[in-house]
């Protein structure tokens, strides 16, 4: 919970591991060349990541005002291709603006700070339980409601197949 890793630093630990665990141990001079490819394409996903979701998000917004634009340069045109335009105009120019994704260092450094803070939390109210104080049990319970749904996406989200990596 209280590390973080980035996508970047799974990316480039998948590059790391392919040159020191796989690269060395490939028999022929195709696979490696084939390896080799595997790592630029992870390095090339590592590049792209952070600036995709801003550019999608900009390019949703500058598309609905492009559209919008076109029907009103277009005035009273008539033709079905004419009223097909403003039709999609009034459609999808009416999407709403989606915002510009956040900075994620600020987000994971929050979570960071708040998955120490959860942390903290569980050993003060263990001392307080220890101390007799019933209503820690009812303050453990509800960290407890919080703690398992997250612990269950975590565990959803890195399962492969029939199981964790490297069984199944």
């Amino acid at each position: 919970m209280n590390t973080t890793p980035t996508i970047d630093d799974l990316l480039e630990g998948l590059i790391v591991a392919l040159q020191n665990e796989i690269i060395p141990h490939l028999g022929n001079a195709k696979s490696v060349a084939t390896a080799m490819m595997m790592q630029s394409l992870v390095q090339q996903i590592r590049q792209v990541l952070p600036m995709l979701d801003g550019a999608v998000a900009n390019e949703h917004n500058q598309m609905t005002r492009t559209l919008r634009d076109v029907a009103s340069v277009l005035g009273n045109v008539a033709g079905p291709e004419a009223d097909r335009i403003r039709e999609r105009a009034a459609v999808f120019g009416a999407l709403p603006d989606v915002p510009v994704p956040q900075d994620q260092a600020s987000v994971r450094e929050a979570h960071k700070r708040l998955g120490f803070g959860l942390q903290d939390t569980i050993a003060d109210l263990d001392t307080l339980q220890r101390a007799g104080h019933a209503t820690a049990d009812a303050a453990l319970q509800r960290l407890r409601e919080y703690l398992m749904p997250t612990i269950m996406n975590n565990i959803a989200a890195i399962s492969v197949g029939g199981g964790m990596v490297g069984r199944g």
